[in-house]
């Protein structure tokens, strides 16, 4: 069987595979056992639904969606409005997830290596993890970082399957919880946390301008979706796969788990070295593929609604990546536990999401498509998702005040 070419759709993934959904669903699984799978199923069919959507609207206009936002909005305090709250989310929100994923990058080094320290307090891990994400971004070139990303997820995919394979889950089990939705006691935060991981806002962005770099015809979007259609669902096999994971290791067992440092160690009692060196691998190529892909999401969304250069050489562009990668390295090297900055990123993330979300459906029936605008079936199916980006935004912002 001949595998689809793979292209922008695994910056996608690649993004939404990070040490926040390793985090996430080792939790889920070690707390919940299969229960929740059925969670991961939905967010995987919320995320094609919306990035097929920015990537139709990338490949048919050959414009991001920073871009469309800003010429769709015509009044000027209207305006004003989108790009003051689309800049603060981006900036705040990537900064502070990207030194979560440098962290976790540097977490899988630390777990397949010694810590080594350049001072008492500053390891040399997120310096070196910011410096192979500034090496591939500075190249400026869409293949280059393509095939990187590429090589990344194929790791992430070998790590984590091949640990889940080992830990042998109860087949019945698991499909019971993949198909038969159920809210365990005290679930409600951790199936929201599961969507949220995958439903992201900032992956709109990335897509729909990236896609312009590889099609440039209406006529290539059979091409372009199933490159869409193998990406997605892979990331999405790939976080099942943590959960079985740690649901046939942990759920059961009072075997306690607080983050992604306690899971390669207490896996390894159990599954031997190698399992340990698996998820090693994986926590560090979601980490690192991560922290390319969050720069470089920053700058196509910035470059389109401030409308500077999108194009990867341009010094607009870089300046933008370079200081996400920058924020990113100095916390994580520095070891803050930015809780302020993280509450910001979650505030502006729930008023972002379906902002995007609710644009995207208005944009996709308006005559700048044409042929190509939402039929009623993806209407239907593009205005569930909008509902249920809006619930998880109103938990999510009650939940940042405190209110829950």
């Amino acid at each position: 069987m001949k595998l689809p070419k793979v292209g922008p759709a695994v910056l996608v993934t690649a993004a939404f595979i990070g040490p926040g959904t390793v985090i996430t669903a080792s939790l889920a699984g070690a707390n919940y056992g299969f229960a929740l799978l059925w969670a991961l199923l939905f967010s995987m069919v919320a995320t094609l639904i919306l990035q097929e959507m920015a990537c139709r609207l990338g490949v048919v206009t050959q414009k991001g969606l920073g871009e469309n936002i800003r010429e769709a909005c015509t009044n000027p305090f209207l305006k004003l409005i989108a790009i003051s709250l689309t800049v603060s989310a981006i900036v705040i929100g990537n900064g502070a997830y990207q030194s979560g994923n440098i962290l976790g990058a540097s977490l899988g080094l630390s777990n397949l290596f010694s810590d080594i320290y350049i001072t008492a307090n500053i390891s040399l891990w997120p310096i070196l993890i910011g410096f192979i994400a500034f090496t591939v971004l500075i190249k400026g070139s869409y293949k280059i970082i393509e095939r990187a990303l590429m090589v990344l997820v194929g790791l992430m995919s070998i790590a984590f399957i091949a640990t889940a394979v080992i830990s042998k889950p109860d087949l019945g089990m698991f499909f019971s919880g993949l198909f038969i939705p159920s809210i365990p006691n005290g679930a409600t935060l951790t199936v929201i946390a599961l969507i949220g991981t995958t439903v992201v806002p900032y992956n709109l962005f990335l897509h729909s301008s990236s896609v312009s770099s590889k099609w440039q015809s209406p006529k290539q979007l059979p091409e372009a979706r199933k490159d869409l259609y193998f990406a997605i669902p892979l990331g999405g096999l790939i976080t099942i796969a943590i959960v079985s994971t740690a649901a046939s290791a942990f759920f059961g067992r009072n075997i306690s788990i607080n983050n992604a440092a306690d899971l390669a160690p207490a896996l390894a009692p159990i599954f031997g070295d190698y399992s340990s060196l698996f998820i090693a691998i994986g926590l560090f190529s979601a980490g690192i593929s991560s922290a390319i892909t969050a720069p470089l999401a920053a700058a196509f969304a910035l470059s389109g609604i401030l409308n500077l250069d999108k194009s990867l050489n341009s010094y607009s562009f870089k300046g933008i990546w370079l200081s996400i990668l920058l924020i990113g390295v100095i916390i994580a090297s520095l070891g803050y536990k930015p809780v302020s900055i993280i509450w910001f990123a979650q505030v502006a993330n729930g008023i972002l999401l379906p902002l995007v979300a609710i644009f995207l459906v208005w944009v996709m029936n308006s005559k700048l498509l044409g042929d190509y605008k939402n039929n009623k079936i993806q209407n239907l199916l593009a205005i569930s998702v909008v509902l249920v980006t809006l619930l998880l935004s109103g938990r999510s912002l009650m939940s940042a005040f405190g209110m829950l």
